[in-house]
């Protein structure tokens, strides 16, 4: 079982820095941030946008892969994603993790005036943005005309380090957003159910997932084994860093039901994932788990 943890992007530099130096340090085998533009109720504190993050926290550290958790169509456009990406792929010296949703409503679409979509048309947006964003990542020069997205000659010299690109990590729950990971996925990245009464309901609903997931991929012809599986500890209603128990739980219960990779987030004083310091500290004595 491979250790992650979400960074959130809500601390100035000069204190994130030592973070994503200490999840290195702890053995994390993989960091991540949010990739938004807010998120929920701390739009109003400070929030620092994703590429430049992953970017400063390339240059301080050097084994810990870096991911998006995760980017989606709500902001972010294929043809200026992929410059982006191949270079922040050749900045960490190709250890990028493309975490890629088809994106919720809230503030990252409502900031920009767009009306909001319902989850079908989220669906299938996002199926075009995977179609032209894997393109133009595989091709020096892509024109692309659809529904969602034009590009015009759009170039990706040199390419990423990672070949044919870095791994795309699919989040995805539902049929639709599930047969896109296995047909794109490098990974495959859920949450389960959300609002649900207790974590007992909630492992209940990965462990569909999970059956559905599997039949997804037997459907699509790829073996059950052929890409990692990711799961986020935290949209459990317990925090998996309440304690170290509570953490060795969640990632026992994890394995058992197939998943190659958990997710954690790193504790903050208040509000999401409150937490202490102190047991992150304590579960990192415990890696590799």
């Amino acid at each position: 079982m491979r250790i992650g943890i979400v960074i959130l992007p809500d601390q100035r530099w000069s204190v994130s820095a030592g973070r994503w130096r200490r999840a290195e340090e702890y053995g994390f085998d993989h960091a991540w941030t949010y990739d938004h533009l807010g998120w929920r109720d701390l739009i109003d504190g400070p929030w620092f946008d994703a590429v430049p993050t992953l970017t400063a926290a390339a240059m301080v550290t050097s084994r810990i892969k870096l991911g998006t958790y995760v980017a989606s169509p709500n902001f972010r456009h294929p043809v200026h994603f992929a410059r982006e990406v191949i270079s922040l792929d050749d900045i960490s010296g190709g250890r990028l993790l493309l975490g890629l949703g088809a994106g919720g409503i809230g503030f990252d679409s409502a900031v920009l005036g767009e009306p909001e979509l319902t989850p079908r048309r989220r669906v299938d947006r996002f199926t075009e943005f995977l179609d032209v964003f894997a393109t133009i990542l595989a091709n020096p020069a892509t024109t692309w005309r659809g529904e969602w997205y034009q590009a015009v000659n759009a170039r990706s010299i040199p390419g990423s380090l990672q070949q044919p690109r870095p791994p795309f990590i699919v989040a995805a729950n539902g049929p639709r957003a599930l047969r896109l990971a296995a047909k794109h996925g490098d990974g495959w990245v859920t949450t389960g159910a959300h609002d649900v009464p207790d974590a007992e309901s909630w492992w209940r609903s990965i462990a569909e997932t999970v059956a559905r997931f599997e039949e997804t991929m037997s459907a699509a012809g790829r073996p059950l084994d052929a890409i990692p599986r990711y799961l986020n500890l935290d949209t459990s209603p317990v925090y998996s860093m309440t304690s170290v128990d509570a953490f060795t739980d969640a990632v026992g219960r994890a394995a058992a039901l197939g998943f190659t990779d958990a997710i954690t987030h790193w504790p903050r004083a208040s509000s999401w994932y409150a937490g202490d310091e102190k047991v992150l500290e304590s579960v990192a004595g415990l890696l590799p788990l």
